[in-house]
């Protein structure tokens, strides 16, 4: 899989640079996919983007000095949750 690393940090630097306390969590690849970074604001509206390595999913989001977690060790926060079921409720 192919990773434009640039359209990756530009979409993710324009999340943080507007909306608050954003943390990043990173997902394992599959067998499908490549490492994911999650950002969660503090509303916890959320976008997931691929990038090529683990690494790199660690070193993007330090990068825009936001904090980042792997969602192995800490799971989601609650707030994801939250806005995803806001988001279900305002769809009907």
């Amino acid at each position: 899989m192919t990773v434009d690393i640039k359209a990756v940090r530009d979409h993710l630097t324009s999340f943080v640079s507007s909306r608050r306390g954003v943390e990043a969590f990173v997902e394992p690849p599959t067998n499908v996919t490549a490492s994911t970074v999650v950002l969660i604001a503090h509303d916890g509206e959320w976008t997931r983007r691929a990038v090529a390595t683990r690494n790199a999913a660690f070193e993007v989001p330090r990068s825009l000095g936001i904090p980042v977690y792997d969602v192995n060790q800490t799971g989601y926060p609650s707030r994801m949750r939250e806005w995803n079921s806001r988001q279900r409720k305002g769809s009907r």
